[in-house]
């Protein structure tokens, strides 16, 4: 639980900052879709400096490197309410960034070095529980927030959370002393950080330039990095993320797959609180009292995964589950002014257990046929797979939704359809990329899908 706790305070962050895009785009002075680069800053940040965590808990210890990133995360959040304007906010969220980044796997290696291997299971259930909370709080907490205080406070309530969990830690949590770690891949840790950033900052900055040479240029480093990178990987022993892995077929279905799914993911934070507030005239506690509903989903999730897999295959549930939560994403195209509430809450209660499902089962099938002493780095690989993914999600919602702005430039109703429609037929391919599993994928893991939710 004093683990936990900084997943917790990541979760209702997120959540939080995405109910109040809109009050925070009219404070900056900026469209509201601009506000995507917070939103991507951070997922981007993630993604760039997950790759070092473990190797730096190795290094420096998982209880000082935990502390540590709670110290930078409660920096971030500081600086974030502090900020002025939109870049001041983007940068201050990559402080963020960097703190959640180590956050999640270092607070994992503590659990796996302190509980016993007969504990693991009711353990990692309670360290993944903020998870399920997070979002659940966070909407509603943000809308009751801006109905009675300033958008700053936020982030401002990261600061209590952080310090019970870093009293908690320093109370509880056993030391461990630092181990043989290793080099440090610095060489490819660049590589594979610039191609991330060169291919996700071109992404993002499509929209508010017309394609010129430097964009033209951003997009062939990345490919040049990424290039150089696979080649790096290849030859080393130790790459800091080890792309051979993809070379298992179900491996790779899975994280191909799963990242188309994950645009979804990536573009619903965006879209969905501007087309709520902006587009439906909403307020910020509406609206986070109807996100509350995809938490609810996905909690509910967990009650019918067992279920489903004892009647259907692995591949079924994949393939059905991922078509389904791709008409959900894209259902909220056909809102309008006489829209219920109840009836939008009951769709994101859909797509939070369709989505939770699809991933719980594409998160344990992934490892199915890999080897024991290769699932630490293929856990690596996939949560900054994951998170590219999400941040592709972010970026193709925003260009997107620029594209179709008509009229004097501001946000109209029909101005969601087209993003929301095309984020769900691109989410909808994964399921093609599914279909390639083989029929009986994963049957050996059945026993794991509890853990893995």
């Amino acid at each position: 639980m004093a683990v936990a706790s900084g997943l917790l305070m990541e979760f209702v962050d997120t959540t939080a900052l995405a109910t109040a895009l809109p009050t925070m785009a009219v404070y900056f002075g900026v469209r509201p879709e601009g506000l995507k680069h917070a939103l991507t800053a951070y997922v981007l940040a993630l993604a760039v400096f997950m790759p070092a965590s473990t190797w730096l808990a190795d290094r420096f210890g998982a209880k000082r490197v935990y502390l540590g990133s709670l110290l930078v995360f409660s920096a971030g959040s500081i600086a974030c309410a502090l900020s002025t304007t939109l870049p001041w906010l983007v940068a201050a969220r990559i402080l963020q960034g960097l703190g959640g980044a180590l956050m999640v796997p270092v607070a994992r290696t503590i659990i796996l070095q302190s509980v016993p291997r007969s504990e693991l299971v009711p353990a990692m259930n309670w360290f993944t529980m903020p998870a399920q909370l997070g979002p659940l709080l966070g909407a509603p907490l943000a809308g009751l927030i801006l109905a009675v205080a300033d958008w700053r406070w936020i982030f401002l309530i990261n600061l209590p959370v952080a310090a019970i969990g870093a009293i908690g830690v320093a109370r509880h949590v056993p030391d461990t002393s630092s181990r043989e770690s290793g080099d440090f891949d610095f060489r490819g840790y660049v590589l594979v950080a610039s191609a991330i950033v060169l291919f996700v900052g071109t992404l993002a900055f499509a929209d508010t330039h017309a394609w010129n040479g430097m964009l033209t240029a951003a997009l062939l480093g990345a490919a040049a990095s990424g290039a150089l990178y696979v080649r790096h990987a290849l030859r080393c022993e130790h790459p800091v993320l080890d792309v051979r892995l993809l070379a298992d077929p179900t491996f790779r279905t899975c994280m191909t797959g799963g990242t188309l799914a994950r645009f979804a993911v990536g573009a619903s934070p965006l879209l969905l609180p501007l087309l709520l507030q902006v587009g439906l005239g909403w307020t910020p506690l509406q609206a986070g009292m109807v996100f509350m509903g995809q938490a609810i989903g996905t909690l509910c999730a967990k009650a019918v995964a067992t279920t489903v897999l004892r009647r259907f295959r692995f591949r079924t549930v994949l393939i059905g589950s991922n078509l389904a939560a791709a008409a959900l994403t894209a259902a909220p195209a056909f809102f309008g002014l006489l829209t219920p509430m109840w009836l939008a809450f009951m769709l994101l209660v859909a797509t939070g257990l369709t989505r939770s499902l699809q991933f719980t089962i594409s998160n344990t099938v992934a490892y199915a046929d890999l080897k024991g002493g290769q699932l630490s780095a293929a856990s690596t690989l996939a949560s900054v797979i994951q998170q590219v993914g999400h941040a592709m999600g972010i970026s193709i919602a925003g260009l997107l939704l620029a594209f179709s702005i008509t009229g004097a430039g501001t946000l109209e109703i029909s101005d969601f359809t087209m993003p929301f429609v095309l984020v769900g037929v691109l989410a909808a391919t994964g399921s093609m990329i599914y279909g390639r599993l083989h029929a009986r994928a994963g049957e050996n893991m059945r026993g794991m899908t509890s853990a893995a939710q």
